[in-house]
């Protein structure tokens, strides 16, 4: 029985910590050995990190990485490691996967379709590979692919299993979380594994990477498209599986229809040249007779697989830039709540300082609900008043001002005096601020530039305001909830700037503008299409008017966990200086 036992090794690297990715990579190579695995993967450009962007311009990196793939060959004794690093000869650089073993490189694969829309810029830095190679274990087959290309249907994979008899399928990934998307990556590796009649594994990077998360997932597909093993979401993790390649042979006989498929490839000319390794151990050449069983990690729900990758967002964007604790600016309202005790969970309570910054607005209620929210975390909780120099502001001003009546320039007064004092404390005690603001607000410009915008990372910057609710809500259902008051989620959101305010002074119901901002930011929407959706039409034009508008506060926003499929940032890039405008 042909039986090898595959490990898959989920791990959170650092870009450009060479030696401790390398670390790392030798490390989970020792854990998959002592378990009597054959083949080790590794996520994509594991030894550089990802994405390392410009570093590749360097080319000292590039050198660094390859010295560090050669300490890392050394480790391969008696075990196949295939691991993802940047590439390079006379021509070109790639993103590309060495296959080691036995302390040599056996040859590697590089990568073919580089993606360049999205958050990604591979065409900026990398050339396209021209060969797909298949790897020969003592027959054995194996084809190695990376990320981007075994999402098409006609990619390297199809032609490492037609043209180059690959029964094992292997894809190193890097690929970003995005709401909803490991149940997409699934749906697709099924196809891949059935469509080609192969055993598919799936290695996907896990952790944080300034505004990305990579939420891991790792997973193994039968030939038959159902799943084999799955890693937990969000969690380093050596996922071992045993295959069976003699199950492909047996499902291939039965499939006549894949002749005609490989007679196509072969036609085509696909590059799929034949690399020749040792011979696996394989399980059956070991006392064990039946297939070990293999972990297959439950999904979580979707509010807890949002939440949870905006908690391994924070934490490794605080611990990999050198912070140990962060400061949040506690209003009493939700979005404060929320960045609080997400903070809470990913950093621990000793690491989290609140602030509670109050002024002649401030309500009794809001201070209670900032005081009640600091103890049910357990965190520390400063009060610093801004009265005085809000009276200080008001009268250095009062003869420029004089006639004028109090309008939004004294509120943001009030927004800067309160961002002074927490980078003020930021400088003191070496604390990371995490801003509040969240992406409703930061859409149409409801948020004041070195105000509330002030701070080094923004979690809830992707997070829709009725999400907001939606994740505090569910946050204080788990069993040391309720965390965040009641009277915090109930009552209107304000900014507490004037008299009275209310967040619907200014803008329309959150469960309207969030709606007409998703269509117009993430689909492209037009506002006649928009308005055709049942939206009234003065309200669509007054929300888009307010997201053109509002680039220029955008640009200069903190970066913060990207969850949904546009994001501001890199991810979506429009000019500041722009007169096209979109109307009904």
């Amino acid at each position: 029985m042909r039986r090898i036992r595959l490990a898959l090794a989920q791990l959170n690297m650092t870009v450009g910590d060479l030696e401790g990715n390398a670390k790392k990579i030798k490390a989970a190579i020792v854990r998959a050995r002592a378990q009597h695995a054959d083949v080790v993967l590794f996520p994509e450009l594991a030894v550089s990190g990802y994405p390392p962007e410009d570093l590749l311009l360097k080319p000292d990196f590039i050198d660094a990485n390859r010295r560090a793939l050669d300490d890392i060959r050394k480790e391969t004794d008696d075990i196949v490691a295939i691991v993802g690093f940047p590439s390079a000869d006379d021509y070109d650089i790639y993103n590309a996967a060495a296959v080691l073993q036995n302390g040599r490189l056996v040859g590697e694969y590089r990568k073919h379709y580089l993606p360049n829309y999205s958050v990604f810029d591979e065409n900026r830095y990398f050339g396209e590979g021209q060969e797909s190679p298949v790897f020969d274990f003592g027959g054995d087959i194996v084809g190695v692919s990376i990320c981007e290309d075994i999402w098409y249907p006609s990619g390297p994979p199809q032609w490492q299993a037609l043209a180059g008899g690959a029964e094992l399928l292997v894809n190193l990934s890097a690929s970003p979380y995005y709401r909803g998307k490991p149940h997409e990556r699934a749906r697709m590796l099924a196809t891949r594994a059935a469509d080609n009649v192969a055993v598919v594994a799936y290695c996907n990077l896990v952790g944080g990477q300034d505004e990305l998360v990579f939420d891991g997932g790792s997973m193994v597909f039968a030939p038959d498209g159902h799943m084999l093993a799955r890693a937990p979401l969000g969690e380093e993790t050596l996922l071992v599986v045993d295959v069976s390649l003699d199950e492909v042979f047996r499902k291939r006989l039965h499939d006549p229809r894949r002749r005609k498929d490989v007679e196509l490839a072969k036609h085509f000319g696909r590059i799929v040249p034949r690399l020749e390794g040792e011979p696996l151990r394989g399980v059956s050449a070991r006392e064990e007779t039946e297939p070990r069983e293999a972990l297959v990690a439950p999904y979580p729900d979707d509010l807890e697989e949002v939440y949870r990758m905006l908690v391994l967002g924070i934490r490794d964007y605080v611990h990999k830039n050198g912070f140990e604790k962060v400061v949040v600016g506690l209003s009493g309202g939700i979005d404060s709540a929320l960045t609080a005790t997400l903070a809470v969970d990913a950093l621990g309570p000793d690491n989290v300082v609140g602030v509670r910054m109050p002024s002649r607005f401030s309500s009794e209620g809001s201070l209670r609900d900032a005081e009640e929210l600091a103890v049910n975390l357990g965190i520390r909780l400063l009060t610093i008043s801004i009265e005085p120099p809000f009276e200080g502001y008001l009268e250095a001003l009062k003869e420029v001002f004089a006639g004028r009546e109090f309008d939004v320039t004294e509120e943001n007064i009030q927004a800067r005096i309160r961002g002074n004092y927490l980078m003020a404390l930021s400088n003191k005690f070496g604390w990371l601020v995490l801003s509040t603001g969240n992406k409703s607000e930061s859409a149409v410009g409801y948020a004041t530039l070195y105000g509330d915008m002030a701070g080094g990372f923004a979690p809830l910057k992707d997070v829709y305001k009725t999400l907001v609710y939606a994740l505090a809500t569910w946050r204080n259902t788990l069993p040391d909830g309720p965390v965040i008051p009641h009277n915090t989620i109930v009552k209107p959101p304000s900014a507490e700037l004037r008299p009275g305010q209310q967040d619907t002074d200014s803008l329309p119901p959150y469960e309207v503008l969030d709606a007409i901002l998703r269509l117009y930011i993430e689909e492209d929407y037009s506002p006649t299409d928009i308005v055709a959706q049942g939206f009234d039409p003065t309200t669509v034009e007054r929300v888009i008017r307010m997201v053109d508008r509002s680039e220029y506060k955008r640009r200069q926003a903190a970066p913060g966990v990207k969850i949904t499929p546009r994001a501001f940032g890199k991810d979506r890039r429009l000019p500041i200086t722009n007169r096209y405008r979109s109307r009904a």
